[in-house]
């Protein structure tokens, strides 16, 4: 990667994906809320915070395949940033919530494209290096969203709830003509995929491992950041501004754990140990949910939830592909990705039924203990699957003293 090309390829890609997650989610701290305000209960905003992940599910496979089938990752990234600012428009257009619900299914599909980016990314360097690779692009994912939502809550709360999807469909224009520059980087000894790749893929038991518990770290994360923790908010008296600031201070613990967990933690605790430990953080501050009466304890619980997301992440979506030939990576990307989907669709449908039949608190304490007892789960089933690495051994040198 020394030539004047990659360098010129990586940081631009890096900030067209700023952009894009950027343009993704400035409705997410309001959406839920602004739902209800047009009329929805708490289910049915659920059901339409969640056909985001049912969307991306749907398509996420058949995108990895195409892409593994023509090698034209460039060409999925620029119509994901095209659906992403088709989906902000419309919702400026109307407040129907049927058509909510097919718009939020639009910037599914946009967010779907998710698995060419990263493939595309983790094409500049090395095999070796996929979790670093991951845990930068993972990075620049968080800090799009958190400057997103940070400043789709300002806007929403200044402005209006119809400005925050404004500044989201005007970013992602900014995005697409920034991914028109995009370099695509082709194997040229890479095979197609195959139906039998497609189906050997379909059958890898790291690939099946990694996906499942990704699943249950999904519904942890769109039950709770990207759902309903700002419902919650607004009970203890929360402004647009505060749903913002508090999804901004549960988003950039993400972002600088995924750094910090992808490129660092993982090489000294092994990647096992640094999923695990993500998901008890996670879990523990998200039971800590219901027995927060101050919005700025709030805050600090989510802020250390966040950690723990970080942490999980890209570790997960690496193990997804790091063992994967070159020609069959989108495809396993593609698997992954669709497969926690569902977690995305059913974790705000589950909160939005749970608020609905119990309450918001127990549903958030049934939530955080799924995050607990899943750091089991990741042992068992991490170790049964030889996925991952543990803590490297320690040098002779060392042992010695």
């Amino acid at each position: 990667m020394a030539n004047g090309e990659a360098h010129y390829r990586i940081p631009l890609f890096c900030a067209v994906t700023l952009l894009f997650w950027f343009s993704m989610y400035t409705c997410v701290p309001i959406l839920a809320s602004y739902v209800e305000y047009l009329g929805a209960s708490h289910q049915m905003a659920g059901f339409i915070v969640g056909m985001y992940g049912l969307s991306q599910m749907l398509l996420r496979i058949p995108v990895g395949v195409l892409s593994d089938r023509f090698h034209k990752r460039k060409l999925f990234i620029l119509f994901g940033l095209l659906f992403s600012v088709l989906a902000g428009l419309g919702i400026l257009i109307t407040q129907e919530l049927t058509w909510i619900l097919i718009l939020r299914a639009l910037a599914g599909a946009a967010a779907a494209t998710w698995v060419d980016f990263t493939i595309l990314f983790v094409s500049y360097f090395k095999k070796e290096d996929t979790t670093r690779a991951l845990g930068t692009l993972s990075f620049y994912n968080s800090m799009g969203q958190m400057l997103g939502i940070l400043l789709g809550g300002w806007f929403a709360d200044r402005f209006g709830w119809e400005s925050s999807f404004i500044v989201g469909a005007v970013v992602g224009a900014i995005g697409l003509v920034g991914a028109l520059f995009v370099v695509e980087k082709m194997d040229k000894q890479a095979q197609k995929i195959t139906f039998e790749g497609v189906v050997e893929v379909a059958k890898d038991r790291t690939l099946l491992t990694v996906s499942f518990l990704s699943i249950l770290f999904q519904i942890l994360t769109f039950a709770t950041v990207f759902g309903f923790t700002p419902v919650f908010a607004q009970s203890l008296g929360a402004s647009k501004l505060d749903m913002g600031l508090l999804t901004f201070f549960s988003t950039f613990p993400t972002a600088l754990a995924a750094w910090f967990g992808g490129r660092h933690l993982a090489q000294k605790l092994g990647e096992r140990n640094t999923i695990i430990a993500g998901f008890v953080i996670s879990g523990v501050f998200t039971v800590a949910i219901p027995f927060t009466s101050s919005l700025w304890v709030l805050m600090l619980t989510q802020a250390l939830a966040g950690f723990g997301r970080g942490f999980t992440s890209p570790v997960l979506m690496s193990l997804s592909i790091k063992h994967m030939d070159t020609g069959k990576r989108a495809t396993a990307m593609g698997f992954y990705q669709a497969i926690y989907g569902l977690g995305m669709f059913g974790g705000p449908l589950f909160m939005g039924a749970a608020g609905d039949w119990l309450s918001l608190e127990k549903g958030f304490l049934m939530v955080g203990a799924l995050g607990c007892v899943t750091s089991v789960l990741a042992y068992l089933l991490l170790n049964k699957a030889g996925a991952g690495t543990v803590a490297p051994p320690r040098k002779p040198d060392a042992l010695a003293k």
